[in-house]
């Protein structure tokens, strides 16, 4: 019995050590915090949620739309929304869209690509290299273009002609802010298309079907599943780019205005937010909320125009409803992990991690929990210790990823290819032999082949003989194999600063001791319950 007590002191004491240790958090207390909006964004949503709970938080998180998750907050029926939208005021239907009074901050989270995913078989060959304009997209989606012979199609992709076959635009049926970003786009680069189709000017969640051949989804999911499911073929949808990656379906090369046609890989995207502007009126409604304007026109080869990101609307009022110490605590140390290290995460699921600006601007919104509530704990809360692949922490005007980012291959040009590389497989096409792992397989030949590792090609090369029966390249297959990509070697984008860590890591060194000292206590006491038994 002595044995098992000194046990259990020596254990009681190395707790006490651990707690005084500097640098080291004491015991934190959660509280469960429940958010609902945007499908967009939900994928890495979802991992951020699984990857905290290990430590102690407790967060549930349901789609169903941006439109939903703002009405939800306004009604303080959620401790948090995600939304790619802030509060409309009065939306398109009329309709109040406010927080209803409710206290709260625009607080930046996810950045993507939306990303246009389809299903056009050649025979029985899934094209896997389509190249789009902005204008064919917005015809296409305001039924202008109906048909997948069109010869808009044919010319964006250098003659190469496909099937006669109807176009079926997919459109979600629900609130949406996917929605909302795409139709923004529309209203700001084609207004001349858009507006007449829409009736007015301006963005709407709501997108309006009109023409036979529509067809109407709830949730990003459920787009993706009418895209690829048995009666797909010839369906065209846009989502989120993580939606198509995680089908393994192909996604539409969208031509941006350095004259490259390109997809919403993380890198592409990161390049396009480069050139994002934010609100920064304090007094405004729409402080911190995305300017565009830029990123749709930004004149890289590398930017992928339709991208943006989403905003977490954040309670901060004092009386809140809902908030206690412990769900601010929860909201302000789920927020810190996804703005830092859970951003670590956003490439392979087809997000990109957001650059510095977003980082610093989501920074000053969590500190206002702690202004409501000076209970709340944020100590080493700064982008100095932030483990976020996008920037250095020793030298913040260091945009790494953009900088990582390869240029597109020389076939991606207009007048050239298409490339032979698939898309959807979050993998930039590139002639770099540096990003392509330095093997010298990166080459592209500029008429839809990959090349090995000869460079060859580009704008001034003609393009290959086109077969008029099948629309393919004359010796093209319409599929894409091993052999025909030029694909680039994602570079792994990771910090290691040992701060990062420190909020959760005690969590790690406890589970440890634990590991090491319970079954000591475990024998003790059966040594004991052997000796009474003998006594």
């Amino acid at each position: 019995m002595t044995r098992l007590i000194r046990t259990i002191v020596a254990f009681a004491l190395t707790l006490a050590c651990i707690a005084a240790l500097p640098g080291t958090a004491s015991a934190t207390v959660y509280a469960q915090i429940e958010g609902t909006g945007s499908t967009w964004s939900e994928l890495i949503v979802q991992q951020w949620i699984a990857d905290v709970d290990a430590n102690g938080m407790k967060v549930v998180y349901t789609g169903g739309g941006s439109t939903k998750g703002r009405k939800d907050f306004s009604q303080d029926s959620t401790d948090f929304a995600i939304s790619e939208i802030p509060y409309q005021g009065t939306d398109e239907q009329g309709q109040a869209d406010t927080s209803n009074g409710r206290e709260f901050a625009y607080l930046p989270i996810v950045a993507g690509g939306t990303a246009f995913t389809y299903q056009l078989k050649v025979g029985n060959d899934l094209v896997r290299n389509l190249r789009l304009s902005g204008e064919t997209l917005a015809k296409i989606f305001t039924n202008q273009i109906t048909n997948w012979n069109d010869p808009a199609i044919t010319e964006d992709n250098n003659g190469r002609k496909f099937p006669s076959m109807p176009i079926k635009p997919v459109v979600r049926s629900d609130g949406s802010g996917t929605t909302a970003q795409f139709t923004t786009w529309m209203d700001h680069e084609y207004p001349s298309i858009w507006r007449p189709y829409f009736g007015q000017s301006g963005l709407t969640s709501y997108y309006p079907k009109h023409g036979g051949q529509m067809i109407s989804q709830a949730g990003s999911d459920q787009v993706m599943n009418t895209i690829k499911g048995f009666a797909g073929n010839g369906t065209i949808g846009y989502v989120e780019y993580s939606y198509p990656l995680n089908a393994d379906f192909p996604v539409v090369k969208v031509l941006n205005k350095a004259g490259y046609f390109v997809e919403p890989t993380q890198y592409n995207t990161a390049v396009a937010l480069t050139r994002a502007k934010i609100n920064q009126d304090k007094n405004s409604q729409l402080y911190l909320t995305q300017i565009l304007d830029d990123v749709y026109t930004n004149p890289d080869p590398r930017a992928y125009p339709i991208s943006s990101y989403s905003y977490m609307i954040i309670p901060t009022g004092k009386d809140d409803p809902r908030m206690t110490t412990a769900k601010r605590q929860t909201l302000a140390d789920f927020t810190y992990y996804s703005l830092c290290a859970g951003q670590t995460k956003a490439g392979p699921y087809g997000y990109s991690p957001l650059p510095l600006n977003l980082v610093q601007a989501g920074f000053s919104q969590i500190a206002k929990l702690k202004t409501a509530d000076p209970d709340v704990d944020l100590t080493d809360r700064d982008v100095t210790s932030c483990n976020n692949p996008t920037f250095d922490g020793k030298n913040l005007s260091h945009n790494v990823l953009a900088e990582k980012a390869p240029q597109p291959a020389s076939c991606d040009k207009v007048g050239a290819g298409p490339c032979g590389t698939a898309t959807g497989t979050n993998q930039p096409s590139t002639d770099d032999p540096n990003a392509s792992g330095g093997d010298g397989t990166g080459g592209g030949d500029g008429g839809g082949n990959a090349g090995a590792g000869s460079g060859a090609g580009g704008p001034g090369d003609a393009p290959a003989a086109i077969d008029p029966e099948t629309g393919l390249a004359v010796g093209d297959t319409g599929t894409a194999t091993s052999g025909d990509a030029v694909f680039a070697n994602p570079t792994e984008l990771a910090a290691n600063r040992a701060v990062d860590q420190r909020t959760f890591g005690w969590l790690a060194v406890l589970e440890l001791l634990a590991l090491v000292l319970l079954p000591g206590f475990y024998v003790a006491a059966l040594r004991r319950r052997v000796n009474g038994g003998r006594s």
